[in-house]
């Protein structure tokens, strides 16, 4: 299993895509809002998409998603708390699955678990990948997401940002914004964790 990504969009959003090499097989975790770059990156490496899981529906993880459609069709997969958000922050994102709180997904053998995450927005999730966690905007290197926009809330993010902070083991962080970090690294230095485990 391989993991390649892309950092794309109006306000820099980090796109993951993780893939098997014998297969070819592909899930693309937020394409943000440049689907050209997405799909230039596919062809590249000669890959197969079969999903697109979306760790919530802000239009800067999910916004170009008709077009990366067009020639195509595949799961889209998100959570329905996020179906209540206002217009102007989804862009009219539509998808096609609705993912649920400890959902295990498998797709030609790349599997993930979901860990419903709410804080950012009322659907935020993250999914664990083995060793990886694919945190949204639910866990930044050193922050978090924001939680002033609408369906945005600091107490649940407080205990989303616990129970990442529980998780056995050292998974590698891969956020929607930023760089990559480890959950030990945000453990030791992450301010709003430490904050979120006082509360």
């Amino acid at each position: 299993m391989k993991l390649t990504s892309l950092t794309v969009g109006s306000i820099e959003t980090n796109c993951y895509m993780i893939y098997d090499e014998e297969t070819k097989s592909a899930v693309v975790i937020d394409p943000s809002d440049e689907a050209s770059l997405v799909q230039a990156r596919l062809d590249a490496l000669g890959l197969e998409l079969r999903a697109i899981l979306l760790t919530h529906a802000h239009f800067d993880h999910g916004g170009d998603l008709g077009r990366l459609l067009a020639k195509r069709s595949v799961p889209v997969y998100c959570h329905p708390a996020d179906r209540a958000l206002p217009s102007w922050l989804t862009h009219g994102l539509k998808w096609s699955e609705e993912l649920s709180e400890g959902q295990s997904l498998d797709f030609d053998g790349l599997r993930f678990t979901v860990l419903h995450t709410p804080g950012h927005t009322p659907g935020s999730v993250c999914f664990r990948c083995g060793d990886w966690l694919f945190a949204g905007d639910t866990l930044f290197a050193g922050s978090c997401g924001r939680t002033d926009l609408p369906g945005g809330s600091w107490k649940e993010m407080a205990a989303s940002l616990r129970r990442l902070a529980a998780l056995e083991g050292n998974a590698a962080v891969y956020p929607g914004h930023g760089e990559p970090t480890t959950l030990e690294e945000e453990r030791r230095d992450n301010p709003y964790l430490e904050m979120a485990l006082k509360s």
